[in-house]
C-alpha cells in the first residue's frame, strides 16, 4: 500500500488511500475513520505521518472530529 521507495511523501499517499476509502465507500458517511495509532500500524507510517494524513483529511472536508471520540466521515454530496 504505502511505497517507501516512492517520491510521494508517505502521508501524501496514505492521504490518498483514505480518499479513495471513503469514495469508495468503505468508510460512508457517519462512520469512523481508523485512529492515527491504527493508521500507522496497517499502513506501516509512524504515528506523525498519521496525523498529517488524518489532518489533511478534515481541511479537505472530508472528515470532522469529535474530541475524545475520534474521527468521522463527513456528509459528501452525490456525485
Amino acid at each position: 500500500m504505502i511505497d517507501p521507495t516512492s517520491a510521494v511523501p508517505r502521508w501524501q499517499q496514505a492521504h490518498a488511500i483514505l480518499v479513495q476509502r471513503i469514495r469508495a465507500g468503505t468508510y460512508p458517511p457517519g462512520s469512523r475513520v481508523p485512529s492515527v495509532v491504527a493508521l500507522s500500524e496497517e499502513l506501516g507510517i509512524s504515528i506523525p505521518t498519521a496525523q498529517k494524513a488524518l489532518r489533511q483529511l478534515r481541511e479537505d472536508g472530508l472528515t470532522y472530529t469529535v474530541p475524545g471520540l475520534g474521527s468521522y466521515v463527513a456528509d459528501q454530496p452525490q456525485a
